[in-house]
Formats: structure tokens, sequence, C-alpha cells
């Protein structure tokens, strides 16, 4: 390449060629060792003896020659000289640059490329090739490539056309990262999390939310499609790049959509087709723009899921009800195209009528019946059962189920109407009322047992309770409960029946008639009854009448305070008594000796004299007994 040079001009020639750029594109140079030009070089000179002359002696012809022959070596000095000195000045390419190239050969898949400056390189072929492509190179043709060293051990330039292509682009993708702009790109890869895009040269990725407006499931159709792209982010540095095919998606879909709602007006009524269906509505394409079409607006009915009256790709006639000109969002509905059934609510469903209906919806308070398409009610959970009160309102009624209802109100305003159930059958407090007056006696099982009695199931799933107080007429009701378990079945007597309450009071003990009352039926308060010792106490005695038990005091033992003694009586003696209280809720009867005595004196007294008219106290009370005897 240089054997024309001579060892000097050689030498000058690699010491004044700077050295190739580092990675940030700044040249290294070394230090020359000529600084002026080669004939003033204070070592070398070409074409001459390094000997000294004055150290050969020659003859005067040989001298002439010699000169001759000098001269015409300074005058090839003197050319050599100008085209060594146009080679040291001319500009040689620095490494980790990009420079221009002709194709001079291609033979074994590579591309040979003369990039002048007596430099040759080697390229693969597949480097001029876009993906999915086949290369499209040929002898002659003229490219750029990036030049990484100038030399390599074979003496040839190491070049590349890839590297040459990623420079390009990465300047041409950050003027337009800078201005914003657009650029044209293909995919050719799927990665993890979305996919790589050739832009040019740069690969870029692309993720896979920024593919379309919407989820891609086959990316297939878009695969080495030539096609435009947003630049997100990019980094030279680390060769990032991230791109968005959505972005531009967007942008255009905004001025269509911009378009078609400048066309709509609310009111309006347009056709659509169905693309997409969700729990809440449908989204209807209205020619370039969705609007939603909820599900509260497709019927007047009740629709439970959109898909029950509407199926993707289907063309539906819809009202516009409202735009949004800043969110661009449209609301849609198809009932507002038809006929109110609530205009007629009012007419057709007069208050207490009955009607049949089908059971749509349960909730936790209640159950909704529709009662026409468009047309529900609802009802609540009180307004179910007269016997069921907290029970859940599926356990009463199931979805799809006829059943008979009466309108209770209507709120038109509202658009609500209120249902009855219980109020289609009689109440059965009234009918057990009618058919169970007080005093009938009834049967049934104890269903539970509380602190203040037992609930007895009834005729017509209704309950009726007995009181602690009507357990037992000789127990006290704490002690007379322990006696009933549930499940049991007992017999009891009606003593009352509240049907606006929802009551029925009932008495075990009034079974076998009140005793007490029996006994004590003609007995008034000072009435004088014979009774019967049972049992002598320190406090007094206990006797008897008519199989009813009472206690009389020491003090009401007699009116002398000597004859106070209980042990005077005996059991079995029979004795004369004063009632002196007839008490029905303890069933006792109180009784005095003393009592007796006393009142017995008083009648004495007033009807055979006083006191005060002279007559002694023994006296009277003799007069008294003697007409007892008489």
């Amino acid at each position: 390449m240089n054997g024309g040079l001579c060892y000097a001009a050689r030498v000058a020639k690699r010491q004044t060629k700077p050295k190739s750029k580092d990675r940030a594109g700044v040249g290294i140079h070394r230090p020359s060792l000529f600084y002026g030009r080669l004939d003033q070089s204070p070592h070398i000179k070409c074409g001459t003896n390094p000997r000294p002359a004055e150290t050969t002696a020659r003859p005067e012809k040989m001298r002439r020659k010699g000169k001759r022959r000098h001269m015409a070596q300074n005058a090839s000095m003197e050319e050599f000289e100008a085209l060594l000195n146009e080679s040291l000045e001319m500009d040689t390419p620095d490494e980790g640059s990009v420079v221009k190239g002709k194709v001079i050969a291609i033979e074994a898949g590579q591309a040979i490329i003369d990039v002048g400056y007596k430099m040759e390189g080697r390229v693969e072929l597949k480097e001029f090739a876009n993906p999915g492509e086949a290369p499209d190179i040929s002898v002659g043709d003229e490219v750029e490539v990036y030049l990484r060293s100038a030399e390599n051990a074979r003496g040839e330039a190491v070049i590349s056309r890839e590297m040459a292509r990623r420079e390009e682009a990465w300047d041409r993708l950050e003027k337009a990262y800078a201005d914003d702009a657009r650029v044209e790109g293909a995919i050719f890869g799927r990665v993890k999390g979305g996919f790589t895009v050739d832009l040019g040269g740069a690969v870029a990725f692309l993720p896979g939310s920024q593919v379309d407006v919407r989820p891609v499931r086959d990316a297939g159709p878009l695969m080495g499609l030539k096609q435009p792209f947003q630049i997100l982010k990019m980094d030279r540095r680390r060769g990032n790049i991230v791109v968005s095919r959505r972005a531009i998606l967007e942008e255009s879909r905004a001025e269509q959509r911009a378009e078609v709602i400048g066309n709509l007006t609310e009111g309006q009524a347009v056709d659509g087709v169905v693309k997409n269906i969700t729990e809440y509505g449908a989204f209807v394409d209205l020619g370039g723009v969705d609007g939603l079409l909820h599900v509260t607006d497709m019927a007047w009915r009740r629709v439970n899921h959109p898909s029950e009256i509407l199926s993707i790709g289907e063309t539906v006639k819809v009202q516009v009800i409202k735009i949004n000109k800043e969110t661009h969002r449209i609301s849609l509905g198809m009932k507002q195209l038809q006929e109110d059934p609530w205009d007629l609510v009012a007419a057709k469903y007069p208050l207490e009528s009955v009607h049949m209906g089908r059971v749509t919806n349960i909730t936790d308070y209640g159950a909704f019946v529709e009662l026409e398409p468009g047309v529900e009610g609802l009802v609540h959970v009180s307004e179910m059962s007269w016997t069921k009160k907290n029970v859940h309102p599926g356990k009463i009624v199931s979805t799809s189920q006829e059943v008979e209802v009466m309108v209770l109100e209507i709120d038109g305003a509202k658009r609500r109407v209120s249902l009855g159930l219980k109020q289609t059958m009689r109440n059965p407090w009234e009918v057990f009322a009618e058919t169970h007056p007080e005093g009938t006696e009834v049967e049934g099982e104890v269903k539970n047992i509380t602190e203040f009695g037992l609930f007895v199931g009834l005729d017509g799933d209704i309950d009726g309770m007995v009181h602690l107080s009507d357990l037992s007429w000789d127990e006290r009701g704490e002690d007379a409960i322990q006696n009933y378990r549930k499940g049991d079945m007992v017999q009891a007597v009606v003593t009352e029946v509240d049907v606006e309450k929802e009551r029925i009071s009932l008495s075990v003990k009034a079974l076998g008639g009140d005793k007490f009352a029996e006994a004590v039926g003609g007995v008034k308060r000072g009435s004088v009854i014979t009774v019967q010792v049972t049992a002598i106490e320190d406090g007094g005695i206990e006797v008897e009448y008519e199989g009813m038990k009472s206690f009389i005091r020491r003090s009401d033992l007699s009116r002398d305070r000597a004859e106070q003694r209980p042990e005077r009586f005996s059991v079995g003696d029979k004795v004369d008594v004063r009632v002196t209280n007839v008490d029905s809720k303890t069933r006792r009867l109180g009784l005095s000796i003393k009592a007796r005595e006393i009142a017995e004196e008083k009648e004495a007294v007033q009807q055979y004299g006083s006191s005060d008219s002279g007559a002694s106290l023994g006296d009277i009370l003799g007069a008294a007994l003697k007409n007892d005897n008489d």
C-alpha cells in the first residue's frame, strides 16, 4: 500500500497519523517525531548517505558524475516530498465515525467495501436487509458504514453497516423525539411484556398496553407492517427507546370522535352496532365513536344482565340521552324509544286491588314482583307473612314464582309500588278468635320455653302463651315450669285473644276449674264459717275450709290475750271464724277468731242493751246466751 515511500516517509506518516477516537468521539494524538518539512529534519534525509561525505575521497570525474546524480535525486525527492505532505495534510477518517464507501465485490455472504484512504473492509450481507426482507445490495452501490477500527490483524478495516444505520437512526429519532413527531417502523419480534420494533436501524420496545386502544389477542397481522409510532421515552446512552402505537390511534380516534360528536344532538335517534357487553351495560359504535348504553336504560323492565336482550355485533336503534363535550362521553338509551308503562299504572292498579305477579328479585328486605314488563313493586319483608316475622324472604318465596299480591301504595313520582303478600290471606288471629272464643280448650306443642312462660303452637301457624301464673294452682310458676319440655303436648284453655296485638293468652291450671273460686263462691268478707284445725304451730294454727288451707295467726286466736294460746286447740277441732279477707291472687282466706268474738259482742250489745243503761257486759252476754239456748 505504501511501497513507493522510503522508510523515513513511512515512519513519518505513521507518526503523524492521529490515533482512533475513543468512545466519546475525541481523537487522541501521539506527539509527532517531525515538526516541519521532511527535508528540514535534523535527523534523516531521504536519498542521502548517512555517512559524512568528507570521509571518502573520490576523483573529480566521479564527483561531477555524483553531483549530477545528486541533483536528479533532489528533484525526485522534491516531488515525493510534495506528495507526502499532501498525504499528511489529508484528513483520514476517525475510528468510531460513519464513512461512505463503495461496494467493490460480494463474496462468501459478505460485501467488500472500499471506504477510501486505501482501506477496505467486509460486512455481512444480512446487515443490509430489513426485518423479514432479503438483502438489497449490489456491486457499485454506495453505502454508509461505521468505522470501528482502521486496521485489524489482516490489515483490513473493521466496518459495520448495522451500526451505521443505528447511528443514523438515533440522530433522526432524537430529532423526531424533540419535535414530538411520528416515526415509522415495523414490529418484527415478541418479547416479555411487549414487542420489538425496527425504526430504520434502531430497535425500540413496544409495551403490550401500547399496541392498541383495546387489548390485542393476536398481533400476527401487525407483524412486519410499516406503520407510524410515537416515541414515549428514549435514552441514547443506555440504548433504550419506548414507542407507542396506541397514541397514534387515540389521536386519530379523537379527531374522528370530535367529528362524529359534532354531528350528534341530545334526543337524536341513531343506529349503532354493539361492540362490547359488560355487567353494567353495553358499548355501541355510532360510526367511529362509542356510546354507553347502561343496563337500566335498555328496557323499562328489570334486566339482570345486558346479554339477556343484546348480543355483540347486533345493530340496535338508540337515543342519545346525554353528550359530554369535554370528555366526549355519550350516554345512550333504548327504553326511551318505547312507551312508558308507568303512565297507566295508577289506572290499571288501584289501591287494595289484587293481581298476579312474578318474583324477579329477592333481597334481605323483601322481594320484587313484576306486575307487567316495566312495572315492578316491592313486597317488604314485613308484608310477606302474618306469622313468619324474622325469616329471610327467600324462605317464603322463590325467584320466578307466580304470587298473588295486593296493591298497598303507588308513588308515581318515584316510580314505586308497594305490594303486600299477606293481605291476600285472612288474618290468622281473626280466624282463631272466631273459631276459639274464650274458655275453649285447645291442644298444642310446646314450641319454646322462656323465663316468663310457655309458647304453645296452635292452628293457623300461630302461637299462644301460657304465663307462669297460669301453670298451676298449687305450685309457684317458677317451679311448675320445670315440669315441661320443648316438644311436649299440652292442653290449655283460651283466656284472651288480642287480634290487634296478635296475642293469645292460655291457661293450663284453668283446665280443671278454679277450686278456690268454687270453694269461696258464697263466702264474703265478714262471713262466719266453720273450719277444721289441721296443724298447730307456735305462731298460730293451720285450718282448712272446703279443701282450701288458711292460717290463723296467734294474735287472732282470741280477743282475750290470755286465751291467745295455740296449744288450747287440737288437730281436728272445729272452730267458727270470721272471714277478714278474700285474696283471689294468692288464693288465700283471711280468718280470725278474735274478729268473730268482737263482732258477736257488738251485735249483743246492740240487741240486748248497752253498758250505759246500767247493765253489765256479763248480764248482756248472759241474756244473749240464754236467748240462743231458748
